[in-house]
């Protein structure tokens, strides 16, 4: 699910799902066989309805580009509700340096790594960089396609625990 074509599709269906109502998508990260994203949801149901919505664009993402029809999900999704600041700041690390994590698991990538800004997640829309990184100018958007924050958590509340560091490796000691 990392292919450019895919991705350009995922943003463009996202942009018009990220925000409806009491369900927003405030980062993403697309990797090779799932998907992570950070929510902000005002109940079960809005939860319910707003990850129908992103499931199903996600899988006429998918069947557009590849050209095919039928399901590509299995329609089930796990969630963890973030009650602290400094589970927001995990999560926040671990969804947008996925990538990275990943890297670092197949090919010992360590901190000293440089750091590159992921083209399938929504890293070069979060604002809570400790130093900036190189992120690949994208000529086709004009606006994020996710949302911006509306809870303490996610604007301020993890802040506390230090701003994510672009060569951080989630998940690791030293992450």
């Amino acid at each position: 699910m990392r292919g450019g074509a895919l991705v350009r599709e995922f943003r463009r269906s996202l942009a018009e799902a990220s925000e409806r109502g009491h369900f927003r998508v405030v980062h993403y990260s697309l990797q090779h066989d799932h998907a992570h994203l950070v929510i902000e949801a005002k109940g079960k149901d809005a939860l319910a309805r707003g990850m129908k919505s992103i499931a199903a664009r996600l899988a006429r993402a998918v069947n557009r580009v590849c050209g095919r029809s039928g399901a590509v999900l299995d329609g089930r999704y796990h969630h963890r509700l973030l009650r602290t600041p400094r589970e927001v700041r995990r999560a926040l690390a671990y969804v947008l340096l996925n990538a990275r994590r990943h890297l670092a698991k197949r090919r010992g990538a360590s901190r000293t790594t440089a750091a590159h800004c992921d083209g399938a997640s929504s890293a070069r829309w979060f604002d809570g960089w400790r130093r900036p990184f190189a992120a690949r100018p994208i000529a086709t958007e004009s606006a994020p396609e996710v949302a911006r924050p509306r809870t303490w958590l996610l604007r301020i509340g993890w802040r506390r625990h230090g701003l994510v560091d672009p060569s951080e490796v989630p998940g690791s000691p030293a992450g």
